[in-house]
């Protein structure tokens, strides 16, 4: 692990990995320090912000690095189960590519349980972990001009719905009616890191 120096008030821990990652940002979560102002983990860093003029930064560090990362805290996650209509543009070519039948696809993503890693990309979208082998694919070599809001898909590792209409180049499964995003809310993001989430089709 790197620590640099993100301005007078925050540091940016780069990882080696996404698993260290995450059992790094566990690990700050679940001291409650007071005068951590926010924790912004990313696939491979976990950006940490304090309260100006606190020793909080300097309590972190100690923190992680007495740490066994290979076993981070154990956590009481939200849970967040989204139903979704499995009949995305690339539904075919997933199983296809997989070497598997549509029907196993939608058992195997709904089979699965998933941890909200980082957020990026777009207002509340989530980059989920815990996606099964066969169905990690490439992103597309052309992605769309335009994905709908509320569309499912897979992209590597990760499994993730789009928030909002936007460009995208993920392989689409299906798709949810679920508000992933609303500015006017108390909680304007549905998934934040740490959250399990499952899948439900439905017709």
């Amino acid at each position: 692990m790197r620590w640099r120096r993100y301005g007078t008030d925050a540091v940016l821990l780069e990882c080696e990995s996404l698993e260290q990652m995450a059992a790094a940002r566990a690990t700050i979560a679940s001291a409650s320090l007071p005068d951590l102002v926010e924790l912004v983990p990313g696939a491979r860093s976990v950006l940490i912000a304090a309260r100006p003029g606190s020793k909080a930064l300097d309590e972190v560090r100690a923190l992680v690095e007495a740490a066994d990362l290979s076993r981070p805290p154990a956590a009481d996650p939200r849970e967040i189960t989204l139903d979704v209509r499995y009949d995305g543009d690339d539904l075919d070519e997933i199983a296809r590519t997989a070497g598997i039948g549509v029907d196993e696809v939608v058992e195997l993503h709904t089979g699965a349980e998933y941890t909200v890693a980082f957020t990026g990309f777009a207002p509340g979208f989530g980059y989920l972990t815990g996606l099964p082998e066969p169905l990690r694919q490439p992103r597309l070599e052309n992605p769309r001009t335009r994905v709908p809001a509320g569309s499912v898909g897979i992209a590597g590792e990760f499994t993730g719905v789009y928030p909002r209409s936007s460009p995208g180049g993920w392989r689409l499964l299906g798709r949810t009616g679920a508000v992933l995003f609303d500015p006017r809310d108390d909680r304007p993001a549905l998934l934040a890191p740490g959250d399990r989430v499952r899948f439900r089709s439905v017709s």
